[in-house]
């Protein structure tokens, strides 16, 4: 899973750009699916959760406060962001419709989440889309984009900083875009 590759006498590690079930120890299980309910945050998370309104601009102070520029958004337009900082560090962010089911999951931090259990019934799809883009690109590892009609994942980083995004593009709801899965 690892190579290196030596640089004026120091040697880099380059980390494959999702991990496959059971291949790295560290990586914090979070209990997440893409197309389902919300995670059960392990008992070392933290978790905050804010709606968010298509159709309104919110903005976020430094302090953390948001305050909207349009008050008079629809209901059933709403989704909610929920936001879960894992024990380890690594922040995953849970995009929820009104109905309860995650459109979209981004996630940055120093380790990987488990993307067989974030991204759920979708990971065949996402395996199989990441070997046609690097046979596409001869073998070449780095940074990982699978755009399909159904499934849209973004990953790439490296060791002690990852990120990446994922969303539905059919289950977006009216008003958001692939943009706003941050």
């Amino acid at each position: 899973m690892w190579s290196h590759v030596r640089r004026a006498g120091r040697v880099t590690a380059l980390v494959l750009p999702f991990v496959l079930p059971g291949s790295f120890s560290a990586v914090q299980s979070a209990h997440a699916a893409l197309g389902g309910a919300p995670m059960t945050p392990p008992a070392d998370a933290s978790v905050s959760s804010r709606t968010m309104h298509p159709s309104s601009a919110v903005v976020r102070s430094a302090s953390g406060a948001a305050s909207s520029a349009s008050a008079s958004a629809s209901a059933t337009a709403s989704y909610t962001v929920r936001e879960t900082t894992l024990g380890n560090g690594t922040v995953v962010r849970e995009y929820v419709a009104a109905d309860g089911t995650v459109f979209g999951i981004a996630w940055n931090g120093p380790q990987m989440p488990d993307l067989n259990e974030m991204l759920g019934s979708y990971f065949p799809q996402y395996v199989a889309g990441v070997k046609a883009a690097r046979a596409a690109r001869g073998g070449a590892r780095g940074p990982v984009a699978v755009d399909q009609s159904s499934l849209v994942v973004q990953s790439g980083g490296h060791m002690g900083a990852f990120s990446g995004r994922a969303w539905l593009p059919p289950a977006l709801p009216a008003g958001v875009s692939g943009t706003d899965i941050q």
